[in-house]
């Protein structure tokens, strides 16, 4: 019987160890990336002042300052990620940044908002790193209140998949074709969730193909962020990612993600 380890609820991003600080050039950790492991105190030489829009914080207490040498409007900001820049008047506006004292006593009205958390997944001490194979990949798209996503599902080479079933309604109960589709097909009960197929065998090696499952949720939508199921070691991890991946993910020894 396969065993879970407990879903990581934060996200998961590939980053070098070094960096324990990453400014984003756009929302939602998007677009060009400057990765700070000590105090930077002018933006200007590296081409990205002014142009950071969200960040992450890895480790420890950062100072970020909307002029160089620290001047300016400052935030202090605790570990985690801040998906926007906008909600604390910062958003384009940023010049330096810097490490806060372990020690450093800070006001209350210095700090960002409380971020959302995030999975340190740097490789520790030289730690061995390892591929596992992932196994399912689900894109989470819309509002956490209604939402829709779609599954890659595993099928055989020769199977009768349809390219799409034709009448899906979101937020509806719909049925789709399972097994071979020589008499033994199903039509699945999905609940208040409909389901679609919306591509057939994808090239990717073994055979798969795309059912979109959505819930109220508008037909166009960016991915928040990926559910991802991998095998390692006979036992099965799930975790989330900013990104999509790829057939391997990296991991330790204890199937930990790792970059």
């Amino acid at each position: 019987m396969n065993r879970f380890t407990p879903l990581m609820l934060a996200l998961t991003f590939a980053l070098p160890a070094a960096a324990e600080v990453v400014l984003y050039e756009h929302d939602n950790f998007q677009g060009r990336t400057l990765r700070a492991d000590k105090a930077m105190k002018n933006f200007e030489r590296t081409g990205f002042n002014d142009r950071a829009s969200s960040l992450i914080v890895f480790t420890e207490r950062w100072e970020v300052c909307e002029d160089a040498q620290y001047a300016g409007r400052c935030v202090v900001l605790r570990p985690g990620r801040y998906p926007t820049l906008s909600a604390m008047g910062l958003n384009d506006r940023l010049s330096s940044v810097r490490k806060v004292a372990t020690n450093a006593r800070i006001d209350d009205n210095r700090y960002a908002p409380q971020p959302v958390p995030v999975y340190d997944n740097r490789r520790r001490n030289n730690e061995r790193l390892y591929e596992a194979n992932v196994t399912s990949v689900r894109a989470v798209v819309g509002p956490t209140e209604q939402r829709c996503w779609v599954e890659q599902e595993q099928t055989n080479n020769d199977r009768n998949i349809p390219g799409a079933v034709i009448g899906g309604i979101l937020g509806g109960v719909l049925g789709h074709q399972v097994g071979s589709g020589r008499g033994n097909d199903v039509a699945t009960a999905l609940g208040a969730v409909g389901g679609a197929v919306v591509g057939s065998n994808v090239n990717r090696g073994s055979g798969t193909r795309d059912v979109q499952r959505c819930a109220n949720v508008p037909s166009q939508a960016r991915a928040d962020y990926y559910d991802v199921t991998y095998s390692y070691k006979g036992v099965e991890h799930r975790m989330q990612m900013a990104q999509a991946p790829g057939r391997t993910v990296t991991v330790n020894n204890r199937g930990e993600p790792r970059a």
